[in-house]
């Protein structure tokens, strides 16, 4: 699974982001996190490997959430499914 690390100022949370690589939300999400100078890192699901994608699926569900994209995982326990500014904001203390 290809990681991408996006290098950022706001660095006191963990985050990871799924996403699609032709999503308009996912893409407005990266956009608003390296806006706010964020720290975090991504992987574009679709494409990745079947397995791979398992192992995400499994992960997202894990933590309550459904399969849908963008999904921000914040220090590994918070979920925010779609792009919700002020939800994004109130996680990382922007």
């Amino acid at each position: 699974m290809k990681i991408v690390k996006i290098a950022g100022e706001r660095n006191k949370h963990k985050v990871l982001l799924y996403a699609i690589s032709t999503c308009a939300w996912c893409k407005m999400t990266r956009k608003f996190l390296e806006d706010n100078k964020v720290e975090y890192e991504f992987v574009d699901v679709d494409l990745c490997s079947d397995k791979d994608k398992e192992k995400i699926h499994e992960n997202i569900r894990g933590k309550g959430g459904d399969l849908s994209y963008p999904t921000l995982i914040v220090d590994d326990k918070m979920l925010i499914t779609g792009f919700h500014k002020d939800r994004i904001k109130e996680a990382l203390e922007i």
